[in-house]
């Protein structure tokens, strides 16, 4: 089973107790895991119910209509689907998506006179989990000595909100929704509905099932960039969607991306930990969709 760490019962203010003791929860579950769940309240029940049935809205839309969901030049953000490995699943990216801006652009394309309530809804629940993401992330920074440099990353960040949806299997057995992979955010933060699918592997090979035990449940996942930032200490997780039951799953992954020069910090090299990778260029890194690793864009040989 993956760490929970439970953000709804303490003061989370830099300089507590409680925020220390977080800290140091979320850093042991990222080095031991690459990825956590945790519990998170800031949205309400009416707001994931309008999200989740805008979601549905969407996805009934006509193939054609989803199909205008490009990014020129931007892999991994436009609109994947009807492909035949991956026969269950479908998925839209919204560039910009903790924006007004970038969330009514994405709604223009589906419906010709724009949507207010998607758009409403899916703000709101943005920043959310955009909040989320920087609680983490100040977190992941304060642990390893390097909080001044926080404000510089964070202000830098921009957001891609991948809305995804998957079908359930024709079979009895259960049947992939969608290929195993790491991703190549810096944090990628995951929800969905009542309905399971995802799987991790763990560091012994092995395959875990992830339960998001409660609505107010997310996974925190690291992303090959966090991986290389890290200089190895945390080891982005392969992970997987594998569809059971007769039921739809609806899910969102907010994935966050560095917008410039990403290197090791000086504080991460030492004799246990010389240094694995050269600066690199986060945006750079998603031209190569799933077949370059962060290895082989940056590594030291």
């Amino acid at each position: 089973m993956l760490p929970v760490v439970d953000f709804t019962q303490i003061d989370l203010r830099p300089g507590t107790n409680c925020w220390s003791s977080a800290c140091r929860n979320v850093r042991k579950a990222f080095e031991e895991h690459g990825c956590f769940i945790v519990v998170y309240d800031k949205a309400s029940n009416e707001l994931r119910n309008s999200v989740f049935s805008s979601m549905k809205e969407l996805f009934d839309l006509p193939t054609e209509t989803k199909l205008k969901n490009i990014y020129e030049g931007k892999p991994l953000k436009g609109y994947v689907g009807q492909h035949p490995k991956i026969p269950l699943h479908e998925s839209m990216g919204i560039d910009e998506g903790t924006t007004l801006e970038g969330i009514q652009n994405f709604a223009t394309k589906m419906w010709p006179n724009g949507n207010d309530n998607f758009c409403e809804y899916m703000l709101k629940y943005a920043k959310v989990v955009e909040e989320l993401d920087g609680i983490v992330s100040k977190m992941i920074f304060e642990s390893y000595g390097v909080v001044k440099q926080y404000e510089e990353y964070i202000e830098s960040t921009s957001y891609l909100l991948r809305l995804l949806a998957h079908k359930a299997p024709q079979q009895v057995e259960p049947e992939l929704g969608f290929v195993a992979h790491t991703d190549k955010s810096f944090t990628t933060i995951l929800h969905q509905n009542h309905v399971n699918g995802l799987m991790v592997e763990t560091k012994d090979g092995s395959w875990i099932d992830v339960d998001f035990s409660s609505p107010t449940s997310f996974v925190v996942m690291a992303g090959d960039a966090l991986m290389a930032w890290s200089n190895d200490r945390i080891k982005s997780p392969n992970h997987k969607v594998m569809m059971n039951g007769n039921e739809k799953r609806y899910s969102l992954g907010l994935f966050a991306f560095y917008r410039g020069i990403l290197q090791v910090p000086q504080e991460l090299i030492d004799e246990e930990h010389p240094l694995q990778y050269k600066p690199f260029d986060h945006l750079a890194l998603l031209n190569f969709g799933y077949s370059v690793n962060i290895k082989a864009f940056c590594g030291i040989v």
